[in-house]
């Protein structure tokens, strides 16, 4: 059987981790390219892998790959979507909540015959959201409490002049829309971007942002109301030392996600 190419933007936290595992060996996957804004620092990460692949620019990403694995900062993800998508490839993106940014990325998947897959992350329980979606569902809400340090340098705080490193008790430091969240913090809420496209969409997802120093784990509380069940659902996640934005549990989520695209028996809806 013919393996499936993998290529991955970006080699942080999650895209090393993912780079590590397709080298361990998936079968029925290769990693055929990384791409990386520290080109040099990328080169030194692949050199600590068995198999050494190229290291390219993000335009060369997908011609290269059968899959192409975004986990760059939310500033980079046309780059890589649009190629990627318009070859009609498998686009596998970490920053979901740009989906809501660029949503035209959807429609020349579409036309171009590509797939979207967004990995479930550091999130739980999809599953039962997209098959309540086959129903009725009359209402989404998500609360993420989070450590302060793991929220700064979000737009929304720099826009309304909020320190969070000075938040000394849980404060609520945002409600709304996950559409509204993802453009507030691009870097933090791709769960809540991924919970509104597998439900009811992202301006009828409620959403609570809260900074809490009483935390020190990536907390996501969601409850969902529809007409064939009601359910609530609660993950902390253990943030990643390279990145404390990010939940140590997206990168296996991400491998999890490809591993479903080869494998023989797939649990799970």
């Amino acid at each position: 059987m013919r393996k499936l190419k993998v290529g991955i933007g970006g080699l942080g936290a999650v895209g090393y981790t993912v780079a590590r595992a397709l080298d361990r060996s998936i079968p029925g996957l290769v990693l055929a390219a990384v791409s990386a804004r520290d080109t040099g620092r990328a080169q030194q990460r692949i050199a600590t892998l068995e198999r050494q692949v190229p290291v390219v620019s993000l335009a060369e990403l997908a011609p290269m790959a059968d899959v192409v694995v975004e986990c760059l900062p939310a500033s980079e993800f046309r780059n890589i979507a649009v190629p990627a998508v318009s070859l009609g490839r498998i686009f596998m993106p970490l920053s979901i909540g740009q989906l809501l940014v660029h949503d035209d990325v959807l429609e020349i998947a579409r036309s171009a015959g590509g797939r979207v897959i967004a990995p479930t992350g550091a999130l739980l329980g999809l599953d039962a959201v997209r098959a309540a979606a086959e129903g009725e569902i009359v209402s989404v809400r998500m609360v993420t409490r989070k450590p302060p340090a793991g929220l700064q340098g979000a737009p929304y705080l720099e826009q309304n002049g909020i320190d969070v490193l000075k938040v000394a008790e849980p404060t609520k430091i945002f409600e709304g829309s996950a559409r509204e969240g993802a453009k507030g913090f691009p870097a933090n809420v791709n769960v809540a971007a991924a919970l509104s496209l597998a439900g009811v969409g992202p301006d009828r997802t409620g959403l609570e942002i809260w900074a809490d120093p009483t935390v020190d784990r990536n907390v996501h509380s969601i409850t969902v109301e529809a007409d064939s069940a009601r359910f609530e659902m609660k993950i902390e996640n253990v943030p990643s030392k390279e990145n404390p934005r990010t939940g140590k549990i997206t990168a296996l989520s991400t491998i999890a996600a490809l591993r479903g695209l080869v494998s023989t028996l797939r649990a799970g809806s």
